[in-house]
């Protein structure tokens, strides 16, 4: 059920938000311990701001109480993936090139799962990484695990 109400909010959201100069990020919608829980972060290249969550949650929420196919209580929340927003793509490393980074990987690289430093390039699916000791490294986007910018 939650799978079929995150794609229609997704198909609505996909048309809404480049209306407004932004980007769907993620939905999400789960129920957590005070209830369910509707989540959806949005991005945008010069960032997002508490006027555009407001405007994107008025929006929604008229959506929300015209179409009315949630069933029960939830609790809306609009905002942006924050400052240490994952990164889940090759195109995502790109974005933020020259931005600092916390990369794990699935198998260890030189003894090491988990790296931090700049992104320094990326050329192909080949992800570039200055870490903060100064030395470099390099891995293809799908030896991957989990990727973040760091703050």
């Amino acid at each position: 059920m939650s799978e079929l109400i995150i794609d229609k909010l997704r198909d609505f959201l996909q048309g809404l938000l480049p209306t407004m100069g932004l980007e769907l990020f993620d939905v999400q919608f789960r129920r957590e311990g005070h209830g369910w829980v509707l989540r959806v972060f949005i991005d945008s290249e010069a960032g997002v701001t508490l006027e555009h969550c407001s405007k994107v949650s008025r929006e929604l929420g008229r959506y929300l109480d015209v179409e009315d196919f949630i069933d029960h209580a939830y609790h809306l929340e609009v905002s942006s993936p924050g400052l240490e927003r994952p990164l889940r793509s090759v195109e995502d490393f790109r974005r933020y090139c020259g931005r600092k980074a916390r990369v794990k990987v699935h198998e260890a690289v030189d003894g090491e799962k988990v790296f931090e430093g700049m992104i320094e390039k990326i050329e192909d699916v080949l992800i570039y990484l200055r870490l903060d000791d100064g030395r470099s490294i390099q891995f293809s986007f799908e030896k991957i695990n989990k990727a973040r910018l760091a703050v």
